[in-house]
């Protein structure tokens, strides 16, 4: 579709916008070089146009809300890929943030609703390749921005340890589909814990790779620093495998080094990990939001690891306690700027983009900023408060500081191979009432959250949640976190632990269903 010729009183709104000072007469003299320098948009779209992806044809549904368990279904499908490879009949699902050719995608979000990728993600395309079966889109939180499974425009998806609980988010659907046994396995993305908090609500495995480690092509971004897609199983050896088939370069995700090499993850578990020195971190422990019973697990699932082989010490890295502070900065900010001043995908970056999500989404979001949730309306209430009065100078200090709380774990690393501690400071909480909740309680369910979680966004370090045990019914998350690129480490020992309880609970095999106070 042409450029439309812009006339006198659209020149007029943009230098307007920019304060230029223009005169009539003025914006008269710069609306022929205006529209002449705005032919090459036309002959871009041309050029574009002439070997542009198309969809496939590729069959899908809506649920049935009658039978979508947990309510955690945006799209069902049943796409097979290569008849052999190492995840051969395993199912799995999408988090609706990623691309599946010709299956819509919302990102959680009426401001995305009607849109089609025409490409595979990557993840996705690697998963088909190694046999997996992609049975649907899952759930995810509206624009992905929300720890508590709340905010999806396709409405709340259940927690199947106690569905009255939030699942966790933003994959909250992912979350709910492995836990539940729907599909054995599901994509997550994570910019601020949004893989670990709905494996720690739900009792699973959730793998936040390295940054960089998996190329984030095809998922719709937040910003890109903090960008991350990685597995959610009910197993370790599941997690390995998932990670061994997606990680890797793809040519497309400047995220990713250029010399970076994937190890395979599964057969590092073989290794065991006897010996390896597990540091817990002082700081993760015994925040203001957290609760006692969640500490207590924690600390019980550490001894197991003791009794294991493993060395175990507290180590403290004072740092940590800022992080959610640099990640609020760079987050709200990055993605007031990044997913919505310019459309998702952002600017300025060499990589593989996708026009179409950014126009449809523009178009729809600029035509009704009202369908965002509470919780992105917060991100674009003092995101841009923030860069309108500082012009960025905020975010750029963030950032500055950011390799500061790298570098503090690094030097914890540099003693221990693993720091532990509490995935999140609770379990899961009671879903508000969409129709009665305040603006107040709404935002405080979906962020409150985060401590333990959002730093290593911001450092990209490898980070993985596993159950640590049952606190009065409900599962409680252990987080591992290893050096950049070590990602093997982490999980040989989240399959030590895994294997020193004699495997993980599912809700399933719960045998009294949770009855705690919210």
């Amino acid at each position: 579709m042409p450029l439309p010729v812009p006339d006198h009183d659209a020149l007029a709104g943009v230098a307007a916008g920019y304060r230029l000072g223009l005169s009539p007469e003025k914006i008269d003299e710069f609306l022929p070089a205006v529209t002449g320098l705005l032919g090459s948009w036309d002959a871009v779209a041309e050029l574009y146009a002439a070997d542009a992806p198309v969809a496939p044809e590729r069959a899908w549904s809506r649920p049935d809300p009658a039978d979508n368990p947990y309510n955690a279904w945006y799209a069902q499908t049943s796409i097979t890929g290569a008849e052999g490879g190492p995840l051969a009949g395993r199912t799995v699902a999408i988090k609706d943030n990623t691309a599946v050719a010709g299956v819509p995608m919302t990102n959680g979000s009426a401001t995305v609703e009607g849109y089609v990728p025409a490409t595979d993600a990557t993840v996705v395309a690697r998963l088909l390749a190694a046999g997996a079966t992609v049975a649907g889109k899952a759930v995810c939180e509206d624009l992905c921005f929300a720890g508590a499974s709340i905010t999806a425009a396709s409405g709340d998806v259940e927690n199947p340890w106690d569905t009255t609980r939030s699942a966790g988010g933003s994959s909250s659907g992912s979350g709910a589909l492995v836990a539940g046994g729907v599909v054995d396995m599901a994509t997550g993305g994570d910019q601020g814990g949004s893989i670990r908090i709905p494996a720690a609500n739900c009792g699973l495995v959730g793998h936040k790779p390295t940054w960089g480690l998996v190329p984030y092509t095809g998922a719709f971004p937040i910003e890109y620093t903090v960008d991350h897609v990685g597995p959610m199983t009910r197993t370790v050896h599941d997690a390995a495998l998932m990670l061994s088939v997606i990680a890797g370069p793809d040519g497309h995700d400047p995220r990713q080094p250029r010399d970076l090499v994937p190890q395979d993850y599964l057969a590092a578990l073989a290794a065991g990990a006897e010996g390896l020195r597990v540091g817990v971190l002082r700081e993760g422990f015994g925040l203001p939001e957290s609760e006692a019973a969640v500490d207590d697990t924690v600390r019980a699932a550490v001894d197991t690891l003791a009794g294991a082989g493993l060395a175990v010490s507290e180590v403290s890295v004072p740092w940590h306690l800022h992080g959610p502070k640099i990640w609020d900065v760079i987050a709200t900010e990055g993605a007031a700027s990044q997913m919505i001043d310019t459309y998702g995908y952002g600017l300025n970056w060499k990589g593989l983009y996708d026009p179409e999500v950014m126009d449809h989404y523009g178009a729809r979001w600029t035509e009704d900023g009202s369908r965002f949730a509470d919780t992105v309306k917060l991100v674009l209430l003092a995101g841009k408060y923030g860069l309108d009065t500082t012009h960025g100078r905020h975010y750029a200090m963030a950032q500055n500081l950011a390799p500061k709380l790298a570098a503090a774990y690094d030097a914890a690393l540099a003693d221990v191979d693993v720091l532990v501690l509490p995935t999140l400071p609770m379990r899961a909480t009671v879903r508000p009432d969409r129709s009665s909740a305040s603006t107040t309680e709404v935002l405080g369910r979906a962020l409150e959250m985060l401590a333990n979680t959002a730093p290593f966004d911001v450092t990209g370090h490898p980070a993985c949640s596993v159950p640590a045990g049952l606190a009065d019914g409900l599962p409680v998350g252990m987080m591992i976190v290893g050096r950049p690129f070590d990602d093997a480490t982490v999980l040989r020992v989240a399959h030590v632990l895994e294997q020193a309880v004699g495997g993980f609970p599912s809700p399933a095999a719960s045998s009294t269903p949770a009855s705690v106070p919210a």
